[in-house]
Parts: structure tokens; C-alpha cells; sequence
């Protein structure tokens, strides 16, 4: 049996191949406050025991894309450990709250491959599924990655590209169980501002922006267990004439905190309709966002209602500086400077 287990090239993949990974990881309040210190997070349900109880929980959940970063590190060894860049998300549903104590396994389905015309790399799509210890599935995305080719020569099988929606539906949206006590984040915010006062094609540009400095990206990438080559080693990027990559998830948790100014009485994402990391982020990058509410989103419940948001972050330039393409069309084409385009659904109180 070898030893030496460098990862699954483009070729070793099947359509309907079921991999799960290893190891189950559990999280821990230790894990909050490093992330926390790493991205500035001021999410009110999960920043105090006091805030949550006072919204109807027992007590806090962990930050959802703290959970979402540490599943897809999970998935990183078996599917893109040799990956050139992760592409894109898709019907990503936060199920059920995690809590710390909570331990995560992670599976994952391949539901589609395509080489690239250069025959070097090639495209695999994938949904992963987390569930916790009682066997509850917790969190689902569908992902699709380029991945390299061991052999170039390799003989690879018509190509298979799952059809992906543009969005989750309203009646797949996870509403959780929030209770009417969620009006009251406002007295924890300082913030009057619930889903009633916002309007579709409303604009937010974020005041706070963030630099990523070498450690905070180096750690965050470790927090979650992302052993990707593309962070984890910098020897091979420089003899690839390149930098380190910031993991593109740590730019997602970045953007979400800043997003905190102007949307204070969000309680959770819902769903991950669709998002792109457009340009690499490296350390030393400072990172802006600007919000525009795409939606709103009745969920059929007197005490919360949806938001659809379409997040777009910036690297070194002003969110003022950022132009919202228009919805629709096709895949729109961002200046160099943009970093992340991110599609996603919140709960906040009404």
C-alpha cells in the first residue's frame, strides 16, 4: 500500500463516485474566537450566550461560514489537493445551526467532469454534504473546481456538466427555528433596521475594509484544515513564479464581516444561491465590499423574512469604486481589481 498519498488527479474521478473524508473534526468555542480574530466577525446571534437567549436559542451557534470553511476543508485532500482554483458554489443550504461540541463528517458525490481543451486540467463538479454526530445533516453545496491532470495523455470520458440552478428555492430556504423573540436584536445592534426597511436594488457600500496580512491568512487556512498547495506552499508558488493564494472562503468570511455595517440584524445565511472568486487575493491585499439587495423574500412567517444579496468584494480600491453588473445575462466580466462576487439569502426579522 503506498504511502505517499498525493491526492486524486482530474483522471481518477468518476461520475457517482462517493468519497468520505476523513478525519471528523469537532468544533469548539476555541475555534470561534480564533475566527473571530481572524476576520472581525460581529454576528449578534453568535457573539454572545446573552444575545442568544434573548433571541429564543439556548444558546449561540457557531458563525456559518466558520462551518462552512471547516466542511470544505474536509473535502480538500480527496478533491482538490492538486486543483489549479475552486471555480464556483451552487445551492449551498445552511440546514441546522452547529454548535461547539457539535463534530462535523463530510461526504461528497462527483456529479460531473469536463477536460479542458488543453488537456492539462479539467473542471469536476461535486456536492458535499456535513452532518454532525447524530447523523443530521447540517450543511450541502455543490462546488466545481479545476483540478490538474496527472497525465495529459490520459484518456478521459465525454464530459458531464450537472445542470445547476440560479438560485435556491424559496421553498428548499432552511428558516431554522426563530422564534418572534428575533425582534428584539435591535436593542443588541443599536440598529432599527429590520426587512421591512429595505428595498430591492438598494445599494449598501460597506465603510470598513480589511488588509490580509501573511499570518491571518496563513492561520485561517490552517483553522479550517485546508491543505490546498495553493496556500499551504509557498516554496512551490514561487517556482511557479507566484505567490501564495489567500483561500478564497477566508475572503468570503473577510466580506461578511465588513458586510456587518449596513445589514447589523441579519441572523444567519440561509443559502449561497451562487458566487466566484474572479481575481486571487495574496497577503498584503486590503479587501472592501459594497451590497445590493437583489430581493426580498417573504418565507411565509410573520417574524423573519429573506434578503437576497449579491455581495461583491474588492482588493486595494474603495467599495464606492465597485459597478454591480446588471442581474441576469450572461456571466458578467469584472475588472481585475474585484475579488469576489458573491449571491446569497439572510434571515433577518421583520
Amino acid at each position: 500500500m503506498r504511502k505517499d498519498r498525493a491526492g486524486n488527479y482530474f483522471e481518477d474521478f468518476r461520475v457517482g463516485m462517493r468519497i468520505r473524508h476523513a478525519t471528523p473534526r469537532t468544533l469548539t468555542e476555541g475555534d470561534r474566537s480564533l475566527y473571530i480574530g481572524l476576520t472581525g466577525s460581529r454576528t449578534a446571534l453568535c457573539t454572545a450566550e446573552t444575545n442568544a437567549q434573548r433571541l429564543g436559542f439556548d444558546r449561540r451557534p457557531l458563525e456559518d461560514l466558520l462551518v462552512f470553511n471547516t466542511a470544505f476543508g474536509k473535502t480538500v485532500p480527496d478533491i482538490s489537493l492538486n486543483a489549479v482554483a475552486n471555480l464556483g458554489y451552487s445551492d449551498v443550504r445552511f440546514l441546522a445551526p452547529v454548535y461547539p461540541g457539535d463534530t462535523l463528517t463530510v461526504e461528497t458525490e462527483i456529479l460531473g467532469l469536463k477536460e479542458n481543451a488543453s488537456r492539462k486540467t479539467g473542471v469536476v463538479y461535486v456536492r458535499s454534504t456535513a452532518s454532525n454526530q447524530l447523523g443530521l445533516n447540517v450543511l450541502t453545496w455543490i462546488r466545481w473546481v479545476m483540478v490538474h491532470k496527472r497525465d495529459p495523455g490520459a484518456p478521459c470520458g465525454e464530459a458531464v456538466v450537472p445542470t445547476l440552478n440560479a438560485s435556491v428555492p424559496t421553498e428548499r430556504l432552511p428558516c431554522g427555528d426563530y422564534s418572534a423573540r428575533v425582534r428584539e436584536i435591535g436593542s443588541m445592534t443599536g440598529v432599527s433596521a429590520l426587512w421591512d426597511d429595505y428595498a430591492a436594488g438598494e445599494r449598501i457600500d460597506h465603510p470598513g475594509a480589511m488588509t490580509v496580512n501573511e499570518s491571518d491568512h496563513s492561520i485561517a487556512t490552517r483553522l479550517y484544515q485546508n491543505t490546498a498547495k495553493a496556500h499551504f506552499d509557498g516554496f512551490a508558488a514561487t517556482a511557479r513564479g507566484t505567490k501564495r493564494l489567500v483561500y478564497g472562503g477566508h475572503v468570503m468570511s473577510i466580506c461578511k464581516a465588513l458586510a456587518y455595517d449596513g445589514l447589523e440584524n441579519g441572523l444567519s445565511i440561509l443559502a449561497i444561491n451562487g458566487g466566484s472568486h474572479v481575481n486571487p487575493t495574496y497577503a498584503g491585499d486590503t479587501i472592501a465590499c459594497s451590497t445590493m439587495v437583489l430581493d426580498k423574500i417573504d418565507l411565509g412567517l410573520g417574524h423573519i423574512g429573506g434578503l437576497r444579496l449579491r455581495t461583491i468584494g474588492v482588493k486595494n480600491a474603495a467599495a464606492s469604486s465597485i459597478a454591480f453588473p446588471d442581474a441576469g445575462g450572461t456571466r458578467p466580466i469584472h475588472p481585475e481589481h474585484v475579488v469576489l462576487d458573491l449571491d446569497y439569502t439572510i434571515a433577518i426579522p421583520r
